[in-house]
């Protein structure tokens, strides 16, 4: 080996060393203030939030009283990206596509309305507000989907920022802890049976977390359809990310080009949730993947919430803010009366 190629070689073993003592200290620290989130979350009151939203706001108040870590600024931005997308891939064995194939028909179908009122009255909302419209989008996805999951699944693809993808993380989080504890106290004065009443939870809350804080209460069969209406929002996560990848090529094909990323972590969540679904895994293994994701995704928000000012939010979020809660109310209101028909 000449000295020219071993001088090569131990430039790029010192920068490969200093790559991962940047990495390291930021993805523990992510780690560490998502455990502190995850440990909040079990207390009774903050539990209503959930770890995603304890994590979020612990980073958050970090960036803003304390300051970045810019140390440690690779490992954050690894959280923030990487792990986001490994858990979203570990999300998939949440999803048995055979239940919501053999038994959520029409559920599938109350989903499908949800998810075009969400996105269609917050975007009506947001042009009308003069709000940001991709920052609308996000939230317009969000309320319609499965909450901060969808907002993490298609933030790369519509090219949001971190702030942007981290604000509307914590805003999902906030509105459906609201909207679930005014469903958990209006149940006992809704004409509905405890299975419909589950049902309406699972087609209109935002998260998972938060349909199933609202339907437990009313007993076990309101909670088993609760999750299953909700499975079907999430199932429609997999097409809906294709067809905003495919409206954003469409998009680059004038004057200014853009690309959008091929959203390879979503095939990946395709895959796992076909093996969670059609393989016999142990249910012990399965719970393990699950509070794995739950944490992993938690760090990845810690990632995007150091990345946020709260000045900010007066000037970028107040607005999609409002769209977003008038999409909420509607999504609620229509959701409900379809179960009538």
């Amino acid at each position: 080996m000449s000295q020219k190629e071993s001088q090569i070689v131990r430039h790029n073993l010192v920068t490969e060393r200093q790559a991962w003592s940047g990495l390291i200290p930021g993805v523990l620290f992510t780690l560490a203030i998502a455990a502190a989130g995850t440990t909040l979350a079990n207390l009774p009151v903050i539990s209503r939030m959930g770890a995603m939203l304890s994590s979020i706001l612990i980073a958050v108040l970090y960036r803003n009283l304390i300051g970045y870590p810019g140390g440690m600024r690779e490992g954050i931005q690894f959280s923030a990206r990487r792990l986001l997308r490994f858990a979203i891939i570990l999300y998939g064995f949440k999803l048995n596509i055979d239940v919501v194939f053999h038994q959520g028909g029409m559920l599938v179908i109350y989903d499908v309305i949800t998810i075009i009122v969400a996105i269609a009255t917050t975007m009506v909302a947001a042009k009308l507000l003069k709000a940001d419209k991709l920052f609308s989008l996000l939230l317009g996805i969000g309320t319609g989907v499965c909450g901060a999951a969808a907002i993490a699944a298609v933030s790369p693809i519509l090219k949001a920022d971190d702030e942007e993808t981290a604000i509307g993380v914590g805003i999902i989080a906030l509105v459906g802890t609201v909207f679930t504890i005014g469903y958990t106290f209006l149940q006992p004065y809704l004409s509905l049976s405890p299975e419909l009443y589950g049902v309406w939870s699972g087609i209109s809350l935002h998260e998972i977390a938060h349909v199933a804080a609202a339907a437990a209460p009313a007993g076990s069969d309101a909670l088993a359809m609760g999750l299953l209406a909700k499975l079907g929002r999430v199932f429609l996560l997999i097409p809906l990310s294709f067809l905003l990848s495919f409206w954003m090529r469409r998009k680059g094909s004038g004057k200014e080009h853009q690309t959008a990323p091929i959203p390879w972590f979503l095939v990946g969540f395709i895959v796992t949730s076909l093996i969670g679904s059609y393989l016999s895994i142990p249910k012990t293994l399965l719970d393990h993947i699950s509070v794995a994701a739950s944490f992993l995704l938690a760090a990845a928000m810690v990632g995007l919430g150091l990345n946020v000012h709260l000045s900010s939010l007066r000037t970028r979020a107040l607005r999609p803010l409002f769209a977003m809660l008038i999409a909420s109310v509607a999504v609620s209101i229509i959701s409900y009366l379809t179960l009538w028909f």
